[in-house]
């Protein structure tokens, strides 16, 4: 039972480290790739500070989700508000990661569905944001399926159909973009959503991609008519795909590994 316990208390642990570090990504990667971060500025540097005030944190207003929730949401030092998205990547993080610990023992099969998860939930929230989508993480996300597959762990899917996969991901989302730019002269879908195609045909090879693209779709549809009937966003409006392929891939992903 103590054994139990401290599984999960070490789970619990992890989900909320890898929920600071993806906060990290969310804010400073968009920066860097669109040029608009300092000289010496990296994923590692600075240190974590404060975004209003530039003060350096220490470790114990650094704490996942504790801080916030102890500081009331402000800096310590200049008493602005901190983003509640900080600790909701937290959070949400590591609900995902108890979540996904539940559902798989402990494993290479576990390990592989905890990476993918990771590295989803970023993707989701820069192209939600920032509407783009680094290769830093879908090539990292591509690479790493592949391998997982190479090393046995994903039992669901052969190395030849991984690899089939991320062939097929790409090429078709490819040429849709291509073809829409060609007939409309507008881009109506990036490249960056063919590699997180590529990166989730890897990870489930081909066969479920037609039902991955349409349940990204239908989510897609179902997201643009409800923010048509709540907040008057106009249906011309641009709506990142990504979020949508990444939440069709994952339940896709779980439901054929369990």
């Amino acid at each position: 039972m103590f054994a139990d316990a401290a599984y999960w208390l070490l789970l619990a642990a992890l989900g909320l480290t890898v929920g600071s570090l993806l906060n990290v990504v969310c804010w400073r990667l968009p920066l860097m790739i669109t040029a608009q971060a300092p000289a010496g500025f990296s994923l590692w540097l600075p240190a974590s500070h404060c975004p209003q005030c530039q003060t350096p944190l220490k470790w114990r207003d650094n704490i996942p989700l504790i801080s916030w929730l102890r500081l009331q949401g402000r800096c310590r030092h200049c008493r602005q508000r901190i983003a509640v998205r900080y600790p909701l990547m937290e959070g949400v993080t590591l609900l995902l990661t108890l979540a996904v610990s539940a559902i798989f023992p402990c494993g290479p099969l576990l390990l592989a569905a905890l990476l993918l998860s990771w590295l989803l939930l970023p993707l989701m929230v820069i192209d939600a944001e920032h509407q783009l989508l680094p290769d830093l993480l879908t090539l990292g996300l591509l690479w790493l399926g592949l391998l997982a597959n190479l090393l046995a762990w994903l039992p669901a899917v052969t190395l030849h159909a991984s690899v089939a996969g991320a062939i097929t991901g790409y090429g078709v989302l490819a040429l849709l973009a291509h073809g829409w730019y060609w007939l409309r002269g507008k881009e109506a879908l990036g490249l960056g959503d063919a590699k997180l195609l590529a990166a989730l045909g890897a990870w489930l090879g081909w066969q479920p991609l037609p039902q991955l693209l349409l349940l990204a779709s239908i989510g897609g549809i179902g997201w643009a008519l409800m923010a048509r009937l709540l907040w008057q966003r106009p249906l011309s409006a641009a709506l990142p795909f990504g979020p949508f392929l990444a939440v069709a891939g994952w339940l896709l992903w779980l439901s054929g590994n369990r």
